[in-house]
């Protein structure tokens, strides 16, 4: 029988295998921040050892660091301390930080692919439940605890029950205005924020393939949110010219001898599947969330479900929700009001979602009384993004362009939405507080949200496109 992508990779790195113990997992490349890595470090320090590869951790700040003024010391007093500390455990144990100013900074899921550190056929972890995005280069990607991350740099490897497989299939061809992220919200919304429980996902399918890299890495960004261990994409022509050229991606021979194995990986024809769900593309429509899980999606010309069509399991749950978010079941949310529309976190913060947006825009103004914050996922988008002069157009819309970021994608620094108000997001979460407490959130994709932003409510992008 054959063997699916996720085995190839999972069984070239074990170190030991015990029947009825968790594997020893090797790990190729640990990413860290400021936030999920001082407690690590102090545990390293009560052990009176060190790092055991340093070469094979690669540390950014994100999480806390300010957007606007970064070349100032960071106001909030927390977000300081923690990127202060972040510093500091970095140099006692000699490894490099891409901190504020480096030109590598960012989102730790944007740097990973964008500087070529991410390649497939690896293993990678970080404190971070959003390091599935890695998994859209054919890579065994996942989130782990904070425990974790001090056995990690510690030894470099894992304990890890291997996990179930899952294959996803989205076949046929989108329709105008239909992203990537429309896709995994729709799939979501399918199966439920825990319909992915147990399993490890593969993503396949003509609609797959079609996707730019970069989409790529927002459907498996988002795997976790289904509740899977995480997501990938077997690599291809797309993802062999993403990585070409790219600072850390292999040179001359070595590149040669390196996408041989990786043409390798892909899930043999007769591989099986623990389970098997597919999609048509053709029958995805622009999405956006109406609840307080990414799993309460609907179509942006649907409407909110009433309370008999929740299963009664689910119905308190359900009303809660929607008693945070001020809305009614059986309401449609186009042409919902909004405050603010939030264009980046680890989702969709990549130089392709900011070109989309931009090319949208051009020429257009955006709504009175509201905020548009578009936020890179790192220096190097930013870099790309004011070569290509998208900066003036979004100056020009009204938009505020700020430096790179996890921002507004949670209330852990100085970008907050104000309690009560509406934003239309393109990050992962739309949980109670996540963007500030009290603040409501809708999840969307950046087509989504730059005609959100031009008409200063939800709205179907396809009529305007």
């Amino acid at each position: 029988m054959g063997r699916t992508l996720f085995d190839k990779i999972w069984d070239a790195h074990v170190v030991k295998s015990q029947e009825g113990f968790p594997d020893v997992l090797f790990i190729d490349t640990h990413f860290i921040h400021e936030v999920t890595s001082p407690q690590a470090f102090n545990g390293l320090r009560s052990r009176g050892i060190g790092v055991f590869m340093p070469d094979r951790t690669r540390a950014t700040v994100d999480h806390n660091v300010p957007t606007l003024d970064q070349d100032k010391p960071i106001k909030e007093a927390m977000s300081r301390f923690q990127v202060d500390t972040m510093t500091r455990n970095c140099r006692d144990f000699g490894l490099e930080l891409y901190g504020l100013g480096h030109p590598y900074q960012g989102i730790v899921h944007v740097i990973g692919p964008e500087l070529g550190i991410t390649q497939p056929g690896m293993t990678i972890v970080c404190g971070d439940s959003h390091t599935s995005t890695h998994g859209a280069l054919g890579t065994i990607a996942f989130g782990i605890g904070t425990s974790e991350v001090e056995q990690v740099l510690a030894t470099q490897c894992l304990l890890q029950q291997k996990p179930k497989r899952m294959q996803i299939r989205i076949d046929g061809r989108l329709r105008q205005g239909v992203v990537s992220k429309d896709i995994i919200l729709h799939i979501i919304s399918r199966i439920s924020s825990s319909g992915g429980t147990g399993f490890f996902v593969e993503y396949a399918g003509d609609a797959i393939r079609a996707l730019s890299m970069e989409a790529r890495m927002t459907i498996c960004n988002m795997s976790i949110e289904m509740g899977a261990r995480g997501g990938m994409i077997a690599p291809d022509d797309t993802t062999y010219n993403y990585l070409s050229g790219r600072p850390f991606a292999p040179k001359g021979a070595a590149w040669d001898q390196a996408v041989a194995a990786w043409r390798r990986l892909p899930s043999d024809e007769d591989a099986e599947f623990d389970r098997t769900l597919q999609f048509d593309a053709a029958g995805i429509e622009p999405m956006v969330t109406y609840g307080t899980n990414p799993g309460m999606g609907i179509g942006v010309t649907g409407h909110i479900p009433t309370l008999e069509e929740v299963e009664p399991s689910e119905r308190n749950s359900f009303s809660k929700s929607l008693d945070y978010m001020a809305l009614q079941p059986g309401s449609r949310l186009l042409g919902k009001k909004l405050d603010y529309v939030f264009i980046g976190s680890c989702t969709n913060s990549r130089i392709e979602d900011l070109r989309m947006v931009a090319e949208f825009v051009r020429g257009k103004k955006k709504a009175e009384n509201l905020e548009v914050w578009i936020v890179p996922g790192s220096k190097q988008v930013e870099k790309q993004a004011i070569q290509e002069g998208l900066d003036q157009v979004f100056s020009a819309a009204g938009f505020s362009l700020r430096g790179p970021g996890c921002s507004a994608c949670l209330g852990m620094n100085e970008d907050k939405i104000p309690a009560g108000k509406y934003c239309l997001s393109t990050s992962n979460r739309n949980f109670e507080g996540r963007q500030g407490p009290q603040a409501r959130t809708f999840l969307a994709s950046p087509l989504t949200a730059a005609a959100a932003a031009v008409t200063g409510c939800i709205s179907d992008v396809r009529e305007m496109i």
